[in-house]
């Protein structure tokens, strides 16, 4: 599989707190992966995705020491067998699979999932997706949580790119998956009701979650965005590893 590489060159695996949605707080392993197939203006894991010689935008471009990602730094190569060893230090088995966009290598989980299971039958998985991509049947029993995080006009995708309105319909219908929205503006909340229309979800399983980068920018986001949740009865997904740990990898 193709990993998200740290800058100390090991893979960006780590045991932390799930910081959003339905699990926030709950102690689990991350295991980020390489490669996304979408380009989001504001993306906090752009070192995934934004390679030397692409003409991808982002909000960071403002910034003269900015630069993009030599792709062969940024990536390490890791067999399921390596991963399981990677984590097996680790007091807890929860696992989180997270992008870039996974999917992009749902055979690689499956098998992933596989051999954690083997050395622990306790094992539990959820997967952070932004929605066009829908997994098979092996990946889908296997899975727990489906994290899906459609990607709005914010995010300067064009939408023809970053809206698949049959996949989101499959997945919600998978009865494992919660929707969550990042929010700018509550200019948004039309975009994110119309989006919904075409799925089946109570509103139990929508999120609305503030864009933010940085502590700052999610108390200046956070008051708005939490009152537009509780508005239509959707659930306020903070970011709590940001308010931990700030904004930076392996946490």
């Amino acid at each position: 599989m193709k990993l998200a590489r740290m800058p100390d060159g090991r893979p960006e695996i780590f045991f932390t707190l799930q910081g959003e949605g339905r699990n926030i707080g709950r102690p689990s392993i991350f295991i980020r992966s390489s490669l996304c197939n979408l380009h989001c203006h504001w993306c906090d894991t752009d070192y995934t995705w934004n390679w030397e010689g692409t003409n991808f935008m982002h909000e960071k471009d403002a910034d003269p020491s900015y630069q993009k990602y030599r792709r062969e730094d940024q990536i390490i190569d890791c067999s399921a067998g390596e991963i399981v060893t990677a984590v097996s230090t680790y007091p807890c088995r929860h696992f989180v699979f997270t992008g870039g966009e996974p999917l992009i290598q749902e055979k690689g989980w499956t098998t992933l999932m596989s051999a954690l299971k083997e050395a622990d039958a306790a094992s539990t998985f959820e997967v952070e997706t932004n929605g066009t991509l829908f997994p098979g049947p092996e990946f889908l029993d296997t899975i727990d949580q489906i994290n899906v995080s459609p990607k709005l006009a914010n995010s300067m995708v064009p939408e023809e790119m970053r809206t698949r309105p049959e996949v989101l319909r499959q997945l919600a219908e998978t009865g494992k998956a919660d929707f969550k929205f990042v929010v700018s503006s509550r200019d948004e909340l039309g975009e994110i009701l119309e989006l919904l229309k075409a799925v089946s979800l109570p509103p139990d399983r929508v999120f609305l979650m503030p864009k933010a980068n940085s502590v700052t920018e999610l108390e200046a986001n956070q008051t708005e965005t939490a009152a537009l949740a509780q508005s239509h009865g959707f659930r306020y997904s903070d970011r709590l590893h940001l308010r931990l740990f700030g904004a930076k990898r392996g946490v």
